[in-house]
């Protein structure tokens, strides 16, 4: 995986070249990701889904995150990203159905990385049951949603924790209950103003679906 090739950019979005995925993090890079937020309604609420991230992952291992999301390869243009929610979540998603948040230029630095991504970001307004999601073992051990209502209050900082319901996949393979209360530090460390921009377009997109229906 360090060995792939992405595309890296100035800070402008304009391509420069390609570089190993590798390199890219250990210089600092400008490179393009792909994000994909699922909503949806169950039984009157609105929900917000998160992936958990297997324990076997080198970075942020079993906390919460972006329900999918992967790196764009050298080879790729945004319209391949629904590639990494196929191969994360085993669902397949249809680009033309995805809400487009634009670009989000997105930074962290680590002890072992520097990430700098110019994130494509996505929410899909779905309906799915558990039994929908076949995950991706090195990459996911679980899925689970929350209240859009507390999803925001937590990042607005109204609210110190919120509840997670869903299931994970155990080493053996068999699957059990989430059902958890959890705070900020169970969610992989995006800046809060990532967090704020996601929320914003959440709640824009349920709006925007409750007036259409």
């Amino acid at each position: 995986m360090e060995q792939e090739l992405l595309k890296v950019f100035d800070d402008k979005h304009n391509p420069i070249g390609v570089k190993s995925r590798e390199e890219i993090h250990r210089l600092g890079l400008w490179h393009e990701t792909f994000q994909c937020w699922f909503i949806g309604n169950h039984e009157g609420k609105q929900y917000v889904y998160l992936q958990l991230r297997s324990n076997l992952k080198k970075d942020y291992p079993g906390l919460l995150d972006i329900t999918a999301a992967g790196h764009l390869l050298e080879s790729e243009t945004v319209f391949d990203g629904i590639r990494e929610v196929k191969e994360e979540l085993g669902i397949d998603v249809i680009f033309e159905e995805l809400y487009s948040l634009g670009v989000l230029k997105y930074s962290v630095t680590t002890a072992d990385l520097i990430d700098n991504e110019l994130a494509h970001v996505f929410i899909y307004d779905c309906s799915l049951e558990w039994d929908q999601f076949t995950l991706q073992a090195e990459e996911v051990s679980g899925i689970v949603r929350a209240e859009i209502s507390q999803f925001v209050s937590l990042w607005k900082g109204e609210l110190e924790e919120l509840e997670i319901i869903g299931f994970r996949v155990e080493d053996d393979g068999t699957t059990s209950p989430i059902h958890e209360i959890v705070g900020k530090t169970n969610f992989v460390p995006h800046a809060q103003s990532y967090y704020e921009e996601i929320c914003r377009g959440i709640i824009f997109v349920t709006s925007k679906n409750q007036l259409s229906s």
